[in-house]
């Protein structure tokens, strides 16, 4: 399996295991939510590309993600498809909310917390897919095992281009970011996400 030990580094928290068997209860919700968690990664990224037209390193890096992030979801529905599973709506999880609800407003400092964002959401589902692959029947798990290796380049993208567009010192606001993502992995859901926290 892909080394993920920078991953690990980067988040404070594994994923709990009460959160790998309620994916493993809901694998049909897994297979949907994930295929969403895809798309809205490149939209994310196609977004970034369209607000910040003079950063050319940005431009070309999440080009290149966006255009990675839309072939996983295609591939994730080709999964989907051949199981049966019909690609739906779903409301998504407070994870991404819940990390965006801290970032500043004022540029560039609106950019800099946007990309450490993108890089703890890239980072946790790396570490999930990591986490459900041993679990999972084996055609997935060769799936995420795959995964692993685009989606920990991803993470580190984004921190590239974080430490890229500013003088500052990033690690206090990494630590910010760190914290707060924890209490949402550690924190209850009632509806089991990819990005949810534990069962309540």
């Amino acid at each position: 399996m892909h080394d993920i030990s920078a991953i690990q580094d980067f988040l404070a928290c594994p994923t709990p295991t009460q959160w790998v068997e309620w994916a493993l209860q809901h694998p049909e919700t897994l297979l949907i939510d994930h295929a969403h968690c895809e798309k809205k990664a490149a939209s994310t990224a196609i977004n970034l590309m369209f607000r910040y037209v003079d950063r050319p390193e940005l431009l070309d890096a999440l080009s290149r993600l966006a255009r990675e992030e839309l072939l996983h979801f295609e591939q994730v529905l080709d999964i989907m498809r051949k199981r049966s599973v019909v690609y739906d709506h779903m409301t998504p999880s407070r994870y991404a909310g819940g990390m965006r609800q801290h970032m500043r407003t004022k540029e560039p400092e609106r950019l800099i917390d946007i990309l450490i964002i993108g890089a703890f959401i890239e980072a946790r589902s790396c570490e999930r897919f990591a986490a459900l692959a041993p679990h999972v029947d084996e055609e997935l798990g060769r799936y995420y095992k795959f995964l692993l290796k685009s989606e920990s380049r991803h993470f580190e993208d984004y921190l590239t281009l974080a430490k890229l567009y500013t003088k500052d010192d990033l690690s206090e606001r990494i630590a910010f970011f760190r914290e707060h993502e924890k209490l949402l992995v550690e924190g209850a859901d009632t509806e089991f996400r990819f990005h949810a926290g534990v069962p309540a």
